[in-house]
């Protein structure tokens, strides 16, 4: 709304005032948009000064638009949250030529069936900018709110920190197509817009503020996508203008603007979408290119993979999508993405380290795993000091030795891989890893033996203590039984002690069996029991998980258990039976046969069967609306155990599983959520609030 002018504002005052605020504006745009200096910082600090001179003299000349009013105000007592007019989408993700290809296939064989066999959609390729997305909405031509992502339904307001962004326009204006100069004069009134764009940190801008907290003896931040994050969550919006974020703005996700008496439409074309950003103002990435099949998309990427290291943003791949919108519009959305666009990712992060020791590593079902000792190093955004090497063929393959100089790659969260040796580096000292016959830890002689068909390498002792130890961590894990008050360090002591030699006997213990080892009073052991009580009726699935069936894990055994009902059943059941069920296959059907012809492992389960009550399984997995939904629990929830929280998913037909990756279609955070709702905004999963999964359940 105007502010009233008093009379006593000299005219020529209003002049000048009108003067500083279109000279400021303009020079605003050309610095922070077009990257053009028509004047020296200084003197444009000097207009801004005689600006708050002005407004200082006549507050009530004071607009919320003003040049002035980008920094405002002290610290704000924390973020509210703000409902997104647009549901916002991730994208997923592709890392190869061959997945592209797919998404290309995928994108025609999806279009035929509206458009005809011979439709041949364009692409728009873009930088993929590695910052954090904000949701900026404009009423009338002002800015608004401006909102992070959140979690697609409901983000944080962080109105007054993007205020401070120079390239963030307070007032739409109309930028000259010939001169590409700001126009002084504002949009007409009418303009309502919502857009999406990325906040990112320059890097050396990264490097000063790293370098001013070292000295201050502050912790750094690991990369400028992490800085530009931490930055725009700040409670004082004058340290968010101190670092000097930047913004490029790719995509109208809601127009309205009445030109004439007609309501002007989003462009036809996603590059005709981002000629309409620069038109009104937004600093858009100037790297954008139409390609008019796949094979252009795959030079673009192969292109910017050379060149991304030369920007002062980050990079991290090349945002790819159909270009036509009524193409778009037609290919639609899934649960969590756009159908009609994906991430073409670079490949990942790599870094050089030295491996200090390799050892091996026995599991639960007696896999000798060798594991690289790495001297620590920073990679993809943390610290890394060990790397799988898999198997002995991985090993001779790599020739990796300790002492060798290797190349750690990290993509993600996944696993890091040690992906190559830099034989050059060598000096003579290293020492080439000999593949041992015997091991230790495996017990009795320390035998090794190779598993028929496979690469991997086992214990033949079955019982040896390494390996009882992680049997049993694992059957009273969450994930399995469940025995709270049961962990690593007593089960360590009551093997050692020969009290317990199978899972049956854990539920046969007795107070006095306990109360003579050392370090045990009676109300823990009191309480340790009564946790063991608790988790004497259980569930199938927790069973089946428990019992460490090799290739089995709690998805396949809720598979299992949803399928056949009773561990009676699932005992008798043929290989070809089992082959065929969705999510087993031949290598899992052949584990669970051959898992329970052994004498030893029926011996086991009868036992077991003895001290349990099993919970009857009357729902399939097939059915309900979570069907083919992958779920992911972090936090505590006020209303639900988490354990009530997982079956309430299963009776609807969904998965939960226990790691955020690109396949998760929904995250439901409760109280203290942990590193998971930092991956899942991350990798753009929708997360669900307790409220919310209440609401969907």
């Amino acid at each position: 709304m105007p502010q009233r002018i008093s009379q006593k504002v000299p005219a020529y005052v209003l002049e000048r005032l009108s003067k500083l605020k279109a000279t400021i504006e303009h020079h605003r745009y050309n610095y922070h948009v077009l990257d053009v200096e028509e004047i020296s910082a200084e003197a444009l600090d000097s207009l801004k000064r005689e600006l708050g001179e002005i407004e200082t003299t006549y507050p009530e000349l004071v607009t919320s638009d003003s040049p002035s009013q980008r920094v405002a105000g002290g610290p704000i007592p924390g973020f509210k949250k703000i409902s997104h007019k647009v549901p916002q989408w991730s994208f997923n993700d592709a890392f190869t030529e061959e997945d592209m290809r797919d998404f290309d296939t995928r994108i025609k064989r999806m279009l035929a069936k509206e458009f005809g066999h011979d439709v041949s959609p364009t692409y728009t390729c873009e930088l993929k900018i590695d910052g954090l997305k904000v949701v900026l909405e404009y009423v009338k031509g002002v800015l608004i709110t401006a909102a992070t992502r959140g979690d697609g339904t409901v983000g944080e307001n962080v109105t007054a920190n993007v205020r401070t962004i120079e390239s963030v326009p307070l007032v739409l204006r109309y930028v000259d197509a010939v001169t590409a100069r700001l126009s002084h004069t504002a949009l007409d009134s009418t303009v309502n817009i919502i857009v999406e764009g990325e906040v990112w940190l320059p890097k050396k801008e990264f490097e000063r503020i790293n370098t001013a907290r070292a000295k201050a003896d502050e912790a750094i931040f690991a990369n400028p996508r992490n800085m530009a994050a931490g930055t725009l969550r700040q409670l004082d919006p004058r340290i968010v203008a101190e670092r000097r974020l930047q913004t490029f703005v790719y995509d109208i996700s809601q127009y309205y603007h009445d030109h004439n008496g007609t309501n002007e439409k989003i462009p036809a074309t996603q590059m005709g979408e981002l000629e309409l950003l620069k038109k009104l103002g937004f600093k858009v990435n100037p790297h954008a290119r139409e390609c008019k099949n796949i094979d252009e998309v795959i030079a673009f990427w192969k292109e910017w993979q050379k060149k991304n290291t030369k920007q002062v943003y980050q990079i991290d791949g090349v945002a790819v999508k159909v270009n036509e919108r009524k193409y778009q519009e037609a290919l639609g959305y899934t649960g969590k993405a756009p159908r009609f666009a994906i991430a073409f990712k670079f490949p990942a992060e790599q870094v050089t380290t030295v491996v200090e020791d390799i050892v091996l590593q026995v599991g639960r079902t007696g896999v000798l795993t060798p594991v690289a000792h790495l001297r620590p190093v920073s990679v993809a955004g943390s610290t890394v000091s060990r790397a799988t090497l898999h198997n002995e063929d991985e090993i001779r393959r790599l020739d990796v030795r300790v002492g060798d100089t290797v190349i750690l790659q990290k993509a993600g969260d996944v696993i890091p891989d040690i992906v190559s040796v830099l034989t050059e580096m060598r000096t003579g000292k290293e020492k080439k890893y000999e593949w041992p016959t015997h091991v230790a830890v495996c017990g009795d002689d320390g035998a090794i033996e190779r598993i028929p068909g496979q690469v991997a390498w086992r214990c033949v002792n079955k019982n040896s203590f390494a390996q009882q130890k992680r049997k049993f961590y694992h059957f009273v894990s969450k994930k399995a039984l469940n025995i709270e008050k049961l962990g690593p360090k007593i089960i360590d002591v009551l093997l050692q002690e020969n009290i317990i030699a199978e899972y049956a006997d854990i539920f046969a213990l007795k107070k006095d069996d306990m109360l003579v080892l050392p370090r045990f009073a009676l109300k823990s052991v009191e309480n340790l029991l009564a946790s063991i009580e608790v988790a004497r009726t259980t569930t199938l699935a927790r069973l089946l998980v428990g019992l460490s069936i090799p290739q089995v894990g709690e998805e396949t055994a809720y598979d299992l258990a949803m399928h056949f009902g009773s561990i009676k059943k699932i005992r008798m059941s043929a290989f070809e039976e089992l082959e065929v069920l969705s999510g087993v296959g031949p290598i899992i059907a052949r584990a669970i046969v051959d898992f329970f012809i052994s004498n030893e492992n029926k011996k086991t389960v009868d036992h077991l069967l003895t001290q349990l009550t099993i919970e009857t399984v009357s729902v399939s997995r097939s059915a309900g609306k979570f069907s083919c939904k992958t779920f992911v629990l972090t936090g505590t929830l006020s209303s639900l155990s988490r354990d009530e929280a997982k079956a309430k998913i299963r009776t609807f037909g969904g998965a939960v599983s226990e790691s955020v990756s690109e396949e998760t279609d929904f995250v439901v955070a409760g109280e203290n959520a942990g590193s998971k709702l930092s991956k899942a905004e991350k990798l753009g999963v929708r997360v669900l609030l307790e409220k919310e999964f209440l609401a969907l359940l």
